[in-house]
C-alpha cells in the first residue's frame, strides 16, 4: 500500500454517464476512457488507495425528476441495482470495501477498517459526496491524506462538489484535466478551483506529483 498521504478520488465513472447509451450520457465522455484506464492501472501498479464515489439513487432522490431542468434536476439515472450504476470497466474497483448511503452510521473503527483496503466505494444519493453519504467524512478522517488526485464526471457538478469539499477540509487537491468531462450548458468551475489552490495537471505529469 502507498503512503497514506496520497489518495486517488474517482468520481462517478459509471455506465449511465460515460456510455453513449447511458441514461444521463455526458457528451464526449467516452473520450476520457483511455485516461481513466491509465489512472486505474497506475494506482494498481503503485498500490495507491482509490476512493471511488458513485451515484446510487432511489426514485425519491432530490435530483431525480420526470421534468428535469438539467441544472438541479435530472431524469432517473444510476438507479440502485441497475446496470447503469455500475462502474465502467476501465475504473471497476478491485475487491472494494463498499459504504452505502442508506445504512445507519456506525463507528468505522469497529467495522472492516478502510485503511486495510486499496479500493473504497462510497455510494451517494446527492451531487455532493459529503452530503450524499454520512460515511464520507469519517472515512476521509481515517485515511488522512495530504494530497488527493481527482478525476471523473461531471466536471461542473459532482467533480466540482468533490474538489470543493476536499479543499474545504484542508487537503491539497490536484485534478487530472484530461480525465474529466463536463455537462453542457453549465458553467465551468476552473476559476473557482484556482482561487482555492487547486492545481490542474495532465495525466502525463501525474507521476511527478506522487
Amino acid at each position: 500500500m502507498s503512503e497514506k498521504s496520497i489518495l486517488f478520488w474517482n468520481v462517478d465513472t459509471q455506465e449511465d454517464f460515460i456510455d453513449p447509451d447511458g441514461k444521463l450520457y455526458v457528451p464526449g465522455a467516452e473520450s476520457i476512457r483511455a485516461y481513466l484506464h491509465k489512472i486505474t492501472e497506475l494506482a494498481k501498479r503503485k498500490k495507491i488507495r482509490v476512493v471511488n464515489t458513485c451515484d446510487y439513487h432511489q426514485i425519491n432522490a432530490l435530483e431525480i425528476s420526470d421534468n428535469p431542468d438539467y441544472i438541479t434536476k435530472f431524469p432517473p439515472h444510476c438507479m440502485a441495482g441497475s446496470a447503469g450504476a455500475d462502474f465502467i470497466s476501465e475504473t471497476e474497483p478491485e475487491s472494494p470495501l463498499i459504504f452505502d448511503w442508506d445504512t445507519e452510521l456506525a463507528i468505522i473503527a469497529e467495522m472492516d477498517n478502510p485503511v486495510r483496503y486499496r479500493n473504497i466505494v462510497i455510494r451517494k444519493n446527492a451531487f455532493d459526496v459529503f452530503e450524499g453519504n454520512h460515511y464520507t467524512d469519517p472515512i476521509l478522517q481515517m485515511l488522512n491524506p495530504d494530497k488527493v488526485f481527482v478525476y471523473g464526471v461531471t466536471t461542473n457538478i459532482c467533480v466540482d462538489n468533490a474538489v470543493v469539499g476536499l479543499t474545504e477540509r484542508g487537503i491539497k487537491v490536484y485534478v487530472v484535466k484530461d480525465a474529466i468531462k463536463e455537462l453542457p450548458n453549465l458553467s465551468l468551475p476552473f476559476e473557482k478551483w484556482s482561487e482555492k489552490g487547486v492545481k490542474m495537471i495532465p495525466f502525463s505529469d501525474l507521476e511527478n506529483y506522487l
